[in-house]
């Protein structure tokens, strides 16, 4: 069975702890102490939110002798990116039906006073 990246990421990315975790990662790589610092949870927790986004391909684990740093791996964010970009031109056509449709009624408004 072929894993489906782009739902792997979005999996990774729905929560929230995550989310805080590729922003620091976004500063530089760290170590899962040093990214556990600003959490209220166990140790566990963390590897275990680390996982799922080593999983996702979102970072990456590297070995320096004791430290195991993590870092972040931009590629699936960009790959989700550009499957949402593929929505935004829908998005922008019903806001300017909306801006279309509330200038109307504003017309019509100044017309009726």
């Amino acid at each position: 069975m072929t894993t489906d990246m782009l739902s792997l990421t979005f999996a990774a990315l729905a929560d929230p702890t995550r989310r805080q975790i590729l922003a620091r990662l976004a500063h530089g790589e760290m170590s899962v102490t040093q990214l556990a610092e600003p959490f209220d949870m166990t140790m566990p927790a963390v590897s275990k939110h680390l996982k799922v986004l080593e999983r996702a391909g979102l970072i990456v684990r590297g070995r320096e002798a004791q430290w195991r740093p993590a870092k972040l791996q931009a590629a699936p964010l960009k790959e989700a990116s550009d499957w949402v970009e593929q929505y935004r031109h829908n998005w922008e056509d019903s806001f300017d039906k909306l801006d279309a449709y509330l200038k109307t009624i504003q017309n019509k408004e100044k017309d009726g006073e």
